[in-house]
């Protein structure tokens, strides 16, 4: 045990971890919003639209991340020479946060139609019965409660995007799993205690995740 302050600082595990939090903070906020409109093109009255989601979400859920993130790297900045940063660690920290944001968006995007499917069809027509357009019964009545009732699936698909933030270091992104293949590589006498770092990191993360989702689940349900 007296190995791990040694293997933490020589192999950068605290800034490894902390930008697996940078990931996952921007990469939460960006699919939240990119599921969002998916999930509005699933649900507006326009069947093309309702195709086209309907095929990004199948399309996105299917393909595997580290594909994804291997595109964007290889098609956007090497092929297109698409540069999101000032330089090549920059611009592979924000490719990997489209990547995931992308990723992410469709499994966000089922979250929320399954909390749209737990409001009574009713309060869709008594909104339509009192004048609402499509977009503001979205707006007012739909959204809100779908939301509520989609806590705790959003948050399952929050730690599941913690966690496969490690998949960015296929492109060198510094997160924690590039630490972790250094420190196997120069310290295999160790590699029990080189998991179990990894492995209490990530308790560490998602463990007030789960339970902070659990406690926003109970306190904002929708009473029916």
């Amino acid at each position: 045990m007296q190995d791990i302050p040694e293997l933490i600082e020589r192999f950068d595990f605290i800034q490894g971890f902390g930008l697996v939090l940078w990931l996952t903070l921007w990469s939460a906020f960006w699919a939240l919003l990119l599921g969002t409109i998916l999930v509005i093109m699933r649900l507006v009255p326009i069947r093309t639209l309702n195709v086209v989601g309907s095929f990004l979400v199948a399309a996105l859920r299917n393909t595997p991340l580290t594909l994804i993130i291997l595109t964007s790297n290889i098609i956007l900045y090497v092929q297109l020479g698409l540069e999101l940063g000032p330089d090549s660690v920059t611009n592979n920290i924000r490719l990997a946060i489209l990547s995931l944001s992308v990723y992410h968006a469709a499994f966000v995007c089922e979250a929320l139609r399954s909390g749209v499917n737990t409001i009574p069809l009713g309060q869709a027509e008594a909104a339509r019965s009192i004048g609402l357009t499509f977009s503001q019964s979205l707006r007012h009545v739909i959204l809100p409660q779908a939301f509520r009732g989609a806590i705790t699936p959003l948050g399952n698909v929050l730690i599941a995007l913690t966690k496969n933030t490690t998949v960015a270091a296929v492109i060198g992104v510094g997160v924690v799993s590039l630490s972790m293949r250094r420190a196997i590589e120069f310290r295999p006498d160790v590699l029990f205690l080189i998991f179990l770092i990894v492995a209490v990191g990530f308790v560490l993360i998602t463990l007030p995740m789960g339970m902070l989702t659990s406690w926003a689940s109970q306190k904002y349900a929708v009473r029916r």
